[in-house]
């Protein structure tokens, strides 16, 4: 049959080739467009989009820990931080880690929460958008980035006793922003709006509905009784509390927190990074120890991120050893920091180790 009658008798197969040509063409336009935002490096210029994850239970070394959603987290601890050898690296909601913004992990708060983190030994205070996990070592309650922990006045010892206050407004802010697909700018922009007045708070989340009580059945009427009259004695005076000073936890606001700077610090911010301080001591975190010298030096390629590792040669049993090691650090402490990420991050060897 020629092809002009069979166009002239099957109108339909014209718009049937057609619809296969725009389908072929969608079909493309996905396949170049899937990519989109996939940098993995944190100088990459991709935007990165918001999640909201609160997560699964999780176990680590024997303790498990169980997510939840709060906004009214109060909790005192121990803080330690982490930086350059997690700088461009994932965090646990998908984020880039940055040292030099104020961010932080916490092992059961949703991602994102906004948290203030007060240094209890000298009152310094910072506020920092929690979107990692951890950490998992020593009775830790919280990580913080690199720039969170010189607002505190932390970087040199490692370690500090510090208080965290949840910011309820601003973690429910976050939480609306992220849930819409924006990412850690569009949440910073969303709480700087936020402390300046121009942006409304986020709705609270509603109440549980209270149980509607059983109807009381109804008493039956008093009987009428003749009897003489006595006028009610007037009832005692209440008894009254005196405090010697204002009990703790009385609504008496803190004071307004201070930064290192002296100033008292953004909701959100960045800063530049500043060179690490130099580091001296007798700690070294030991990530293995190999009977041949080219293990060694690959273990020490694959840690370097970490710090700065070194092999040196020793004896086991009558053998010669090869230990990779990091370090030194000053503290103990500091050098159990770097031992936790490692071993989160897969080297379950890696251990404190002093000189």
């Amino acid at each position: 049959m020629p092809l002009a009658l069979v166009k002239q008798r099957f109108p339909a197969l014209q718009t049937l080739r057609l619809c296969g040509a725009i389908a072929v063409m969608a079909s493309v336009a996905a396949c170049g467009s899937s990519n989109k935002g996939g940098g993995s490096g944190a100088s990459g210029s991709a935007a990165q989009s918001g999640t909201y994850k609160i997560g699964k239970p999780y176990k680590i070394d024997g303790v498990t820990y169980t997510p939840q959603e709060t906004f009214t987290l109060t909790e005192t601890g121990v803080a330690s931080w982490y930086g350059p050898g997690f700088h461009g690296k994932s965090t646990a909601n998908g984020e880039r880690y940055d040292q030099s913004d104020r961010t932080a992990a916490h092992r059961t708060l949703q991602m994102p929460a906004v948290v203030r983190v007060t240094n209890l030994d000298n009152g310094l205070s910072t506020v920092v958008r929690v979107n990692d996990r951890g950490p998992f070592a020593r009775s830790r309650v919280i990580d913080l980035s690199r720039t969170a922990a010189q607002e505190i006045d932390m970087i040199g010892r490692g370690t500090a006793r510090v208080r965290i206050d949840q910011l309820s407004t601003e973690s429910m802010t976050v939480k609306e922003i992220a849930l819409g697909g924006g990412g850690p700018a569009e949440q910073q922009q969303a709480l700087a709006q936020l402390a300046s007045g121009k942006r409304a708070p986020a709705a609270a989340p509603a109440p549980a509905p209270a149980p509607v009580p059983a109807p009381v059945p109804a008493a039956p009427p008093p009987q009428v009784m003749q009897a003489s009259y006595e006028p009610p004695s007037p009832p005692p005076a209440p008894a009254q509390t005196v405090y010697a000073s204002p009990p703790r936890g009385n609504g008496t606001p803190f004071p307004a927190p201070q930064s290192a700077s002296g100033a008292v610090p953004p909701t959100i911010a960045s800063l530049s990074a500043t060179a690490p301080p130099s580091s001296a001591g007798g700690f070294f975190v030991q990530v293995g120890a190999f009977s041949t010298h080219e293990n060694a030096e690959r273990q020490r390629g694959a840690v370097r991120s970490y710090g700065n590792p070194e092999v040196s040669q020793g004896s086991a049993n009558g053998r010669d050893v090869y230990r990779v090691r990091l370090g030194p650090y000053t503290t103990s402490d500091a050098a159990g920091i770097v031992a936790d990420r490692l071993k989160r991050s897969g080297y379950g060897d890696a251990r404190v180790v002093a000189d």
